[in-house]
C-alpha cells in the first residue's frame, strides 16, 4: 500500500504537479493494487498519468501499453524520456536491429512503459517475447474501439481478448474518453476485466459552449470566417467530412489572408506530421481536418473547435468537439451543417454490408440529427447520452439555452464568403483558347485586385495585430513559443513534449528568476527543470533585456496566384497536385471555379472534345446544378473534375450571354 505522500511525491517529482486532477489518485491506487479497471475520462481529463503513474513508481515491472497510432505513441515516449521515466515504443516505424535492441532491454526490465499495436499484439510472435518481460499490467488506450457498438470499432482491437487467456495473473486496465453503459459493459466483456474497479468521469464540460447552426454552402463559409476573425490570434480546429472538403476549404480561407494548413489521411507521412507539429507549436493558428486528425493531440489552449458537417455520432462529436477548452478556459464548439449532410451520412450507412454494423450505423444516424434539430439544452443531451443524469435542466452554455450568437453571423453584401461571379468582363483581343494568365497575375498584384470583382478583406494578420490583447504578457509568450519551436526543431520532437501551453502560460505570468522558481511551475518535475530550467531563465533575461519574437512571415503565393502561375509554366493538373500538395481531384475543382468566376480561360485541352461535348449534352438533358446524376449518365471514363470544369465553362458563358 503506498501512501498519500510517496503518490504526490511521485507526481510532484515527475509531472511538476502538487495536486491530482478528480479521480486520477483512486484510478492510480486501483493499478498500484493489481486491480482490473476501466477508465471513462473526457478528453483532457489526464488519463495517461493514470497509468503512467504506477508505470513510473513500479521498478523492475513495465506497463504494456497498447496504443492505435504510431505518432501517439512517438510522442508519448519522447514525453516520458524528457519527464526521466524510461518509455519505448515497437512498431512498423523501427527497423530490425532496433526493434531487437529494445526487446533485449525490456526483457532486463530497462523501461517502465513499451508501447505496442493492437496489430502487433495479434501477432504470435509478439507473445512470445511478452512473455519474457516482467510485466505489471496491460493499459488499453482508447478501448471503446474493442466495441462494435462503439463509433470507432476496430477489428484489430477484439484480438486484446487473448491478453486474459495468455497472461491470467496480470491485470487489464482500459481507458476511454467516450463510451456510452453499452460500450462500457462491452469492453469489460471482451477484455474479459474481473470485478474491474469503474471510475466515470462526468461527461459536462461546463466551459465549453456549443453552438448548433443549419445553414446553406454560402452562409456556412462566411459564418466559418466570423468564427476565425472571432478568434483571430487563437488556436482553432476546422473539421471538414471529406479529403477534397478539406483542401477546399484551406485554399478558401487562404484566397481570405488566413493562413491554415491541412491534415488528412492521404497526405504523407512527414508531410502530415509536419502540419500537425506547425499547429501545435503555433506557426500557423488554423488546422483544417478530416476525422483523422486528432486522436492524442495534446494541445490545450484550442479556443475553437468548428465542424463543417454532421457527425456521424453522439461520440464522435463530442470527442472532436472536447478537444476545445482543455485548459478549462472558455472555448466554443461550433457545429455547422446543411441538409446535404444528411444524404452523406445515408449513403455511407448503405453501403455497410453486414447487417448488424449497418443497424448500429443508423441508430447513431438518428441519435446525432435529434441532437441537432432538437431544442434542448445540448450539454443536457450528450450527458444523457453517455448514461449520466444532470442535476440541470438548463447550461446557459449552448446555443438552446443562452440564445444564438451575436457575433456569429453570415455577412451579406460585398463581403459575403463565397465568391460572388464576377460582372461578365470584355475578352482580350487574344486568339481563341488562349490562356491570357500573365495579365490576370499582374492584376491579382495590384491594390485592391482580389481576382474575384471585389475588394479583398483584411489580412488575417492585420486583424490579429488590431485584436491582440492589451496583457503585457502577449509579447513574452510569442517569445517563448518562438523558444519552445527552436528548441523542439534541435531535438526532433513535438513543441508539445518541450513544454505546455499550460506551463508557458503559467511562466510568463510568474515570470521566475531562478531554478526554484521553476520548480513551483506546473509541468516542471526534476528532470524537465533541468533539461529546460536554465534555458528558460536565459530566455526571459533576453526578453527583459529586449529581445523580442520574430514575427512569422510565411511568403508564398495566395493559391489562386500560385495555380495561375503553374498553369502559365504549362503544368499539367497532375503536376500542380504534387506542388501544391493537393489531391488532383481538389485542383481540378479550384480550376474549375476560377473558370467559373471568370480568372482564367477554359482550355479545351483539358478536356478533349469528344468528352466535352458528351459533358455538355448531357446538362442540356439533364442540368448542370448537380454532379451525381450527370456522372451516373455518362460513360465511366469521364472524371467528376472533368465534369466539373466543363460545368464551369458552361456557366460561364451563360454569364457572358
Amino acid at each position: 500500500m503506498h501512501s498519500e505522500a510517496e503518490l504526490l511525491a511521485a507526481l510532484r517529482r515527475y509531472w511538476g504537479y502538487a495536486t491530482f486532477r478528480p479521480l486520477q489518485e483512486r484510478i492510480v491506487r486501483s493499478l498500484l493494487e493489481s486491480r482490473d479497471t476501466c477508465v471513462v475520462m473526457p478528453t483532457g481529463g489526464g488519463k495517461s498519468l493514470c497509468y503512467q503513474l504506477p508505470a513510473a513508481m513500479l521498478s523492475d515491472r513495465t506497463v504494456v501499453v497498447v496504443s492505435p497510432l504510431i505518432a501517439l505513441m512517438q510522442d508519448q515516449v519522447a514525453q516520458l524520456t524528457q519527464m526521466g521515466i524510461p518509455a519505448a515504443l515497437v512498431n512498423s516505424s523501427l527497423k530490425n536491429d532496433m526493434q531487437s535492441w529494445v526487446l533485449r532491454k525490456a526483457q532486463e526490465g530497462a523501461y517502465r512503459l513499451l508501447y505496442v499495436s493492437p496489430e502487433r499484439i495479434a501477432r504470435p510472435d509478439t507473445l512470445v517475447w511478452l512473455r519474457r518481460i516482467p510485466i505489471s499490467f496491460f493499459a488499453i488506450d482508447e478501448a471503446h474501439c474493442i466495441s462494435e457498438w462503439g463509433h470507432e470499432f476496430r477489428p484489430e482491437y477484439r484480438q486484446l481478448n487473448s491478453l486474459r487467456e495468455h497472461f491470467p495473473d496480470r491485470p487489464i486496465a482500459a481507458f476511454t474518453a467516450s463510451a456510452t453503459r453499452q460500450v462500457r459493459h462491452d469492453i469489460i466483456d471482451q477484455l474479459k476485466l474481473r470485478e474491474p474497479d469503474k471510475y466515470i468521469a462526468s461527461f459536462h464540460r461546463p466551459n465549453l459552449r456549443y453552438v448548433v447552426k443549419e445553414c446553406d454552402s454560402r452562409s456556412q463559409s462566411a459564418l466559418l470566417l466570423s468564427v476565425l476573425r472571432k478568434y483571430a490570434d487563437s488556436n482553432l480546429i476546422v473539421y471538414a467530412p471529406t479529403i477534397a472538403r478539406v483542401e477546399e476549404t484551406v485554399d478558401f480561407l487562404e484566397e481570405q489572408g488566413i493562413p491554415a494548413i491541412a491534415y488528412h489521411g492521404k497526405m504523407e507521412n512527414d508531410t502530415r506530421r509536419k502540419n500537425q507539429e506547425r499547429w501545435m507549436s503555433d506557426e500557423v493558428r488554423v488546422l483544417v481536418g478530416t476525422i483523422a486528425f486528432g486522436l492524442g493531440i495534446n494541445k490545450a489552449a484550442v479556443r475553437a473547435v468548428i465542424h463543417l458537417s454532421l457527425p456521424k455520432s453522439i461520440e464522435q462529436y463530442y470527442q472532436e468537439a472536447g478537444r476545445a477548452g482543455r485548459d478549462g478556459e472558455p472555448a466554443d464548439c461550433i457545429l455547422l451543417w446543411q441538409k446535404r449532410d444528411v444524404g452523406l451520412l445515408t449513403y455511407f450507412v448503405q453501403q455497410m454490408e453486414d447487417p448488424a454494423e449497418r443497424e448500429r450505423a443508423w441508430q447513431r444516424y438518428h441519435i446525432i440529427r435529434r441532437f441537432v434539430e432538437s431544442q434542448s439544452c445540448r450539454h443536457h443531451q450528450i450527458c444523457a447520452h453517455f448514461g449520466e443524469t444532470p442535476k440541470f435542466k438548463s447550461c446557459g452554455a449552448c446555443d438552446v439555452c443562452s440564445g444564438e450568437l451575436a457575433w456569429l453571423v453570415a455577412p451579406t453584401g460585398a463581403r459575403r464568403a463565397k465568391r460572388p461571379r464576377p460582372l461578365p468582363q470584355k475578352r482580350d483581343a487574344s486568339p481563341a483558347g488562349s490562356l491570357n494568365i500573365a495579365e490576370k497575375l499582374g492584376a491579382m498584384g495590384k491594390p485592391g485586385a482580389s481576382g474575384a470583382g471585389t475588394p479583398s478583406p483584411p489580412r488575417f494578420a492585420e486583424r490579429a495585430e488590431r485584436m491582440t490583447p492589451s496583457d503585457p504578457n502577449f509579447e513574452l509568450r510569442e517569445y517563448l513559443r518562438e523558444w519552445r519551436r527552436t528548441i523542439a526543431k534541435e531535438q526532433n520532437i513535438a513543441a508539445f513534449v518541450v513544454l505546455h501551453d499550460t506551463s508557458l502560460d503559467e511562466i510568463c505570468r510568474m515570470q521566475p528568476k531562478t531554478l526554484l522558481d521553476i520548480r513551483r511551475v506546473p509541468g516542471f518535475g526534476e528532470r524537465k527543470t533541468e533539461l529546460y530550467g536554465k534555458q528558460i531563465l536565459e530566455a526571459l533575461a533576453r526578453f527583459r533585456a529586449g529581445a523580442r519574437c520574430a514575427a512569422i512571415v510565411e511568403r508564398k503565393p495566395k493559391p489562386a496566384e500560385e495555380t495561375l502561375q503553374l498553369l502559365a509554366e504549362g503544368k499539367t493538373f497532375e503536376e500542380i497536385a504534387q506542388a501544391r500538395g493537393r489531391q488532383l481531384n481538389s485542383v481540378m475543382n479550384f480550376v474549375a471555379e476560377l473558370v467559373e468566376r471568370g480568372d482564367l480561360e477554359f482550355q479545351p485541352d483539358w478536356v478533349g472534345a469528344e468528352k466535352h461535348e458528351q459533358i455538355a449534352a448531357a446538362c442540356a438533358r439533364l442540368g448542370s446544378n448537380l454532379l451525381k446524376p450527370l456522372k451516373e449518365a455518362l460513360p465511366p471514363e469521364i472524371s467528376y473534375g472533368e465534369i466539373r470544369l466543363v460545368v464551369a465553362h458552361l456557366h460561364q458563358q451563360e454569364t457572358e450571354a
